[in-house]
């Protein structure tokens, strides 16, 4: 049998893929949530997108690939779970948090809630090549330039095993402007994870701008005009179609968290959007940077904002979460990570395991099973002869 120590990685390696077997906390990236930044379509979209704010002074150009077509909203999930693993990262205190992550593509999919199938994976591929292929250009954030050019990733790679041909996860390398953007000041925010359940890519959208601006107004919510808002959506087709659809959206009421009604403005009508009183606040971004810190403020602790009908659920969790701190693998998980990663010591890996997680109890996962057989298969990937 091989014993992990054999092998020439450590515990403390695992830091880059562990901590995401279990629920991670969402951020998404401040400035992305109410810029037009991508294409809220399914369809095809290469029509560039031109934005200038209504004080002229803030610009966006985003250009598509031919060949591929403009990112999406439904691609930008990537760019979240990133943010979230980017977030993470820095708050367990990495000093160098890098620009160029290992993933494990299960994970992403199952973070995003996505399917694992053959056909997810495809997709998956597709997404990434949007977002190499799509070119963003803008003022935001250029500060001594006149604008910052850029594609949402650098690029990636698919990582195989060259004696097995099996993979071994993927790299995706971020974009400076982006990577740069999560990790400054209040760079980012939390969001719902049932915002992945939005189907509508003008609903998503608006989920974003309801976060971004009535996450903190109190009771009186925020109130933005139709017409600003279809500009700030860079949505295709005309204002007409927009508002229409938008109204459907208003009479459906089904943002989680938010609530929006229609007003009365100076001619064309006005969207209220507002927190809900039945569900609790998520947090806002700290005054402070996300670097490394000995104290956080309790806001920061705060576990993402759930739906009522989940509170009973998330109690459950937080309780199954104390009990599992004297649990171990069943014997079915093993004798399943056995035939699947044969020649493993697994008293010895399941060791190295509970030692990565006593050391920091906020690294207890919520299925251990799931969490150790995840553990496994990543040792045997990385380190398999």
């Amino acid at each position: 049998m091989k014993s992990p120590r054999q092998a020439t990685s450590s515990a403390e390696q695992f830091e880059l893929f562990l901590p995401y077997i279990a629920d991670l906390p969402l951020r998404d990236q401040r400035e992305m949530m109410e810029r037009p930044f991508f294409s809220l379509a399914k369809s095809k979209r290469v029509k560039p997108i031109e934005y200038r704010s209504p004080d002229q002074k803030l610009w966006v150009h985003v250009s598509a690939s031919p060949e591929y077509g403009m990112a999406t909203i439904w691609d930008a999930d990537i760019l979240i779970y990133c943010a979230s693993v980017l977030t993470d990262l820095a708050k367990r205190g990495h000093n160098d948090v890098p620009r160029k992550l290992h993933l494990m593509p299960y994970d992403l999919l199952r973070a995003i809630g996505r399917p694992t199938t053959g056909r997810a994976y495809e997709l998956l591929g597709q997404a990434l090549d949007r977002l190499v292929a799509t070119t963003v250009k803008t003022n935001i954030r250029a500060e001594n330039r006149r604008e910052a050019t850029f594609s949402w990733l650098d690029g990636w790679n698919q990582l195989v095993d060259e004696k097995t041909e099996r993979s071994r996860g993927m790299t995706i390398e971020l974009s400076n402007w982006f990577y740069e953007g999560v990790l400054m000041t209040g760079g980012v925010l939390s969001i719902d994870r049932a915002y992945f359940d939005i189907t509508g890519g003008r609903e998503r959208w608006l989920y974003k701008v309801a976060r971004k601006h009535a996450g903190g107004a109190g009771e009186a919510g925020f109130a933005i005009s139709m017409p600003t808002l279809f500009e700030k959506s860079g949505a295709e087709g005309q204002y007409r179609r927009f508002k229409f659809e938008l109204l459907k959206i208003v009479e459906r009421d089904a943002l989680p968290g938010y609530t929006l009604s229609v007003e009365q403005g100076r001619g064309e009508p006005l969207i209220r959007m507002r927190r809900r009183k039945d569900v609790p606040a998520l947090p806002m971004s700290p005054p402070e940077s996300v670097a490394p810190r000995k104290e956080e403020p309790a806001a920061e602790q705060t576990a993402p904002m759930v739906n009522p009908a989940a509170v009973a659920a998330l109690l459950n969790k937080a309780t199954s979460k104390v009990a599992m701190r004297g649990s171990e693998a069943s014997t079915a998980i093993r004798a399943e990570i056995a035939l699947e990663c044969p020649g493993w010591d697994l008293d010895a890996l399941e060791a190295e395991f509970r030692s990565w997680i006593d050391k920091d109890p906020s690294r207890l996962p919520v299925n251990y099973d799931k969490a150790f057989a995840g553990f496994v298969r990543r040792w045997h990937a990385q380190n398999r002869y």
